[in-house]
């Protein structure tokens, strides 16, 4: 496994879970703790228990700063990543202390105020970075304060230790919920697509990059937090481009070997499934491991299939090389759902897609990934601030917005072999409790003017290629 021995940061803990109920699935079962109190359970023991399913909740700045000046965006970018690691460090002072979290006053002045003084710093830095005389920046202020969200109680344990949560270097990890799984079975098909018209691109064209057998791992994320270790806090999967890093520049990505047969450059990444099997993977003691809570075996992908696809309205034209688009959010737990879009499934039932719930696939059916990314382009630019406003997705029409041209659309698909009884998580923020609705991809476009112009011929020409 590839990662950087990175600064140390705090552990993620939660306490031990108590109570056994079994889920069958496909002639499995699906091990599962419930934290309710029975008789006989210290009272200590079920409060910490209640409390293992607390989160801190803050407003999600980033998604705000849409007109960064270019000159500010470093500067800004790593104050936006310290307003993570602020948010991880008062997590780990909550849910560390057990009893204590019930007492308001506690959480309010050994918690929250000071989260909230030390994002009040990094939002003043923001705001100076800025220009005071921003309208952005004036009323950042507003978003220093955090408050506590209670979450489900029942929390799932890795089988076959059901007595306590799977450890990893020390640490515990909060998540999955009981909540958060549901038989695919039970799920009615959901899928819609838009009726292509007569001047339809129906074509589709693929890069075959790869399962991640170089076993190129990082929990830095280069569009989000550039030039910053740990941006992510939580590890990432790569195919395509070997060169992806927090520090990788535009020119060391477009000179980086690749896994793609045709010599596509791209970067594709996305958070590892774990199973949550109590075991140590290499990264235990690792930011964005399991000093953070992302414990387990790190799931290799049985399938990785990333597939440009037309407009259900006319033709496309070529993406701008270096173009970044993010798809889902990392934060929808606590951000809301607005920008949430992947979504899970299982072979032979992918007529029916979930946004937040793991799907518990029957037996021969395989747990399937799917990241759909934006296919309107503003025109003019490759990023925005937020990594957001310069893409958007078409609507449920098939046509871009004014102002918007159709660019091919990617689809990430990607597929894991896991066994009915097994229990499996997205890995994640801390704070964000490994929920399945915070899944994510992300794409850079480093694709060469050649290959790109291939790309949207076969798309626009409605052949097959790749």
């Amino acid at each position: 496994m590839r990662y950087k021995k990175r600064h140390k940061r705090s552990r993620v803990l939660i306490v031990s879970a108590v109570g056994v109920t079994a889920l069958a699935v496909g002639g499995g079962a699906l091990l599962m703790t419930d934290n309710n109190a029975s008789a006989g359970q210290s009272p200590n023991r079920t409060e910490a228990a209640r409390q293992s399913s607390m989160t801190i909740q803050c407003p999600d700045v980033a998604t705000k700063l849409s007109n960064v000046p270019q000159k500010a965006r470093p500067a800004v970018d790593k104050e936006l990543a310290q307003l993570d690691t602020q948010v991880a460090g008062a997590y780990k002072q909550l849910t560390a202390q057990g009893t204590k979290a019930a007492d308001q006053e506690w959480v309010r002045t050994r918690v929250l105020e000071p989260l909230s003084t030390q994002r009040r710093g990094s939002l003043n830095r923001i705001a100076t970075s800025m220009g005071q005389g921003s309208q952005q920046a004036s009323g950042l202020g507003s978003m220093a304060s955090c408050t506590v969200k209670q979450g489900e109680a029942n929390a799932v344990a890795a089988a076959p230790a059901a007595a306590a949560p799977a450890k990893a270097g020390g640490a515990q990890a909060s998540g999955p919920q009981k909540a958060d799984f549901v038989d695919i079975r039970k799920v009615q098909p959901n899928v819609k697509n838009p009726r292509k018209q007569a001047g339809a691109s129906k074509g589709t064209f693929s890069s075959r990059c790869g399962r991640n057998e170089n076993k190129k791992f990082n929990s830095d994320n280069v569009i989000v937090a550039p030039g910053v270790s740990n941006g992510a806090h939580h590890m990432h999967d790569y195919v395509g481009n070997q060169k992806n890093d927090a520090f990788a520049t535009d020119q060391v990505l477009a000179t980086a070997t690749t896994s793609c047969t045709n010599g596509d450059r791209s970067t594709h990444y996305w958070p590892v499934l774990r199973l949550r099997d109590g075991k140590n993977e290499k990264d235990a003691g690792a930011p964005g491991g399991g000093t953070e809570g992302n414990i387990g075996t790190i799931l290799q992908p049985t399938s990785v299939q990333l597939t440009f696809r037309g407009s259900a309205v006319g033709k496309v034209t070529a993406m701008p090389k270096f173009l970044r688009i993010i798809t889902g959010d990392a934060k929808a737990f606590t951000n809301g759902t607005a920008n949430a879009n992947a979504s899970w499934s299982c072979t032979g039932f992918e007529n029916r897609q979930l946004k937040d719930k793991y799907p518990l696939c029957p037996k021969g059916s395989n747990v399937v990934r799917t990241f759909k990314f934006q296919s309107c382009w503003d025109g003019r630019n490759a990023d925005s601030a937020n990594h957001r406003t310069h893409v958007a997705f078409a609507g449920a029409g098939g046509a871009c917005g004014k102002g918007f041209k159709a660019i091919p659309a990617l689809t990430q698909r990607i597929t894991y072999k896991i066994a009915p009884n097994k229990v499996f998580a997205v890995d994640s923020f801390p704070e964000q409790l490994h929920k399945p609705v915070t899944d994510h991809g992300d794409f850079i476009n480093v694709m060469s003017n050649s290959l790109m112009k291939q790309a949207v011929k076969c798309i626009n020409s409605g052949r097959k290629c790749g």
